[in-house]
């Protein structure tokens, strides 16, 4: 395989981790037994073997431990996320270390290889080669739900005829509570196999007290961060495009929030703040709207605004409109189909309540629809199909010519959109992502050599230097919740949202006004992999003012 000269020096990096995994010997310290974050009783009888189990941290030993050699298997789940061969190659170099006759099973394309018996071995020449790469490719990720009993057994059998003791899932909140449901299952039979957990997504919403970031967040908001740096050198010179970006992140504004303060763009969209405030589609696109205003009177006719992925969603009128739609199309879909297409809009109007009626009527020709036309399996529109950046560029472009009109608006108005999402979600990883992920896989690893299951790898104060990071495993119940999926209630990992009173927003909230209307922008760069350590080991700005460091 021909490789790139980055690759190749990549390949010698070795990862910083905490200086307790790398010790002569390591114990654990317990912490008291835990609770989960809310519905208490029903977490606790729905996993009466995994839950209570007290946060635990390794520390240093006096006595070298022997472990016995111990078979392992590893499933990457969900999408990609920088970093995660180094979870895997973490791991591998764990449990080798606890024994040297200790090996590796990757279950291929996901969950999917669990149940289907499909899998591979991981050798020392497989790990060697993806080392400090990005992307899953070494066996591939899937999307499928490990939730029934049959799909549970049938795993069950090639563990057992692999002796694979202990089983890690790298995925996101879903995939981690789908692991601590296995766990619960494989410890209720006495099956003699662990679950470990580690915390994958680039979108960041996997995270709390115990867990810092998800791995990959990281990466993403970085390559994310050079391309509108780019965009916004390209705007700063041009001076004649209004330049709409969408990025990833449909349930949460964490990416959008992030790249804001790296790159101080004239406007950043917060979603969970557009719920809290219930701002409308028409207050977005006014707010937008007037800042282009105000610079078009300074002659600036150019400028950059972030759009998170799931803007749509957060905005209450919208989720009105989408489940009245929902509805209608539900009970009447043989009737819809047999209107005129040219007649369907009409028709939705017609026959929605004044308030949605009137929202839909203002949509773009092309969003309208969207919403009537794309639906998923059960009927529902795909909201993360919506071309939001289209819709606000279109709009915005409407209202500007309104304002103008009036006298409002005397400046020149032309937007180009973009969207980032795959671009960052299997680039190589960053120094720190690099160290993050190959310390999460030694902690999987010390995990399982200590016998825990039901547990998610951590590594905390990872804005110190890496030997001074905290390993340790958090119990999955810990973090779970009961909410409402498909019509009833489903314990689940509770999905981390941008906090209006947390430090990140607040030191945003404190600039916008000004970088809305000065030309401030900050240009990051590419990644930097080599050099001094303020270049190419600094965390997300977002965890660093989290911090306080």
């Amino acid at each position: 395989m021909t490789k790139s000269a980055l690759q190749m020096a990549r390949a010698a990096y070795e990862p910083k981790v905490p200086k307790t995994l790398k010790g002569k010997s390591v114990k654990i310290e317990e912490g008291r037994p835990t609770e989960s974050i809310s519905d208490k009783e029903s977490i606790r009888k729905l996993f009466p073997n995994t839950y209570g189990m007290p946060v635990i941290q390794f520390v240093e030993g006096s006595e070298k431990q022997e472990y016995p050699p111990v078979n392992a298997g590893v499933i990457l789940s969900g999408g990609q996320a920088p970093g995660g061969h180094n979870v895997i190659a973490g791991i591998f170099d764990g449990i080798k270390g606890m024994h040297p006759e200790s090996r590796l099973y990757g279950f291929i394309l996901g969950p999917g290889g669990l149940i289907d018996h499909k899998y591979m071995e991981l050798t020392p020449d497989i790990i060697d080669e993806y080392r400090n790469t990005g992307g899953f490719d070494i066996i591939g990720s899937g999307r499928t739900k490990l939730e029934t009993k049959e799909q549970f057994d049938k795993g069950l059998e090639i563990l057992k005829k692999l002796n694979i003791s202990a089983l890690v899932i790298i995925g996101g909140d879903d995939s981690n509570t789908n692991a601590c449901v296995l766990a619960e299952y494989y410890a209720a039979i006495n099956a003699g196999v662990q679950v470990i957990g580690c915390p994958k997504t680039i979108d960041g919403d996997l995270k709390n007290d115990m867990i810092e970031t998800s791995f990959g967040f990281d990466t993403a908001c970085k390559v994310y961060s050079e391309v509108i740096g780019n965009i916004q050198r390209d705007c700063n010179s041009a001076r004649k495009y209004w330049h709409f970006i969408k990025l990833m992140g449909r349930s949460a504004s964490h990416i959008a929030l992030e790249c804001a303060l790296q790159v101080q763009p004239n406007i950043c969209i917060i979603s969970e703040e557009v719920e809290a405030r219930n701002q409308s589609l028409d207050d977005i696109v006014q707010y937008i709207a007037d800042v282009v205003a105000r610079r078009a009177a300074d002659g600036n006719n150019f400028g950059t605004v972030l759009i998170p992925e799931g803007l749509i969603e957060f905005i209450p009128a919208m989720k009105k409109l989408i489940k009245e739609l929902n509805e209608y199309l539900a009970q009447s879909e043989d009737e819809f189909k047999r209107i005129k297409r040219s007649h369907q809009r009409a028709h939705i109007i017609d026959r929605l309540s004044p308030e949605n009626s009137k929202i839909y009527a203002s949509l773009p020709e092309t969003v309208a629809r969207q919403l009537t036309l794309d639906r998923d399996p059960h009927g529902n529109v795909q909201v993360s199909l919506i071309e939001t950046e289209k819709l606000l560029a279109e709009m915005v472009g409407k209202r500007l010519a309104e304002m103008a009109s009036t006298g409002k608006f005397t400046g020149k108005f032309a937007s180009l959109t973009h969207f980032f999402g795959y671009e960052g979600r299997c680039a190589a990883p960053s120094n720190y992502d690099a160290d993050y992920c190959y310390s999460l896989g030694y902690t999987a690893a010390g995990l399982i050599g200590f016998g825990k299951t039901g547990y998610m790898s951590s590594v905390r104060n990872t804005t110190a230097p890496a030997s001074e990071w905290i390993a340790g495993g958090v119990p999955i119940t810990m973090m779970m919740n009961m909410e409402r999926r498909h019509g009833e209630l489903k314990p689940v990992i509770q999905k981390a949202l941008v906090t209006l009173d947390g430090g990140p927003f607040k030191a945003f909230a404190a600039q916008r006004d000004s970088w809305a209307i000065r030309t401030d922008y900050v240009y990051p760069g590419p990644i930097q992999y080599f050099g001094p350590t303020e270049v190419c080991d600094q965390p997300t700005k977002t965890l660093r003012i989290e911090q306080a460091k």
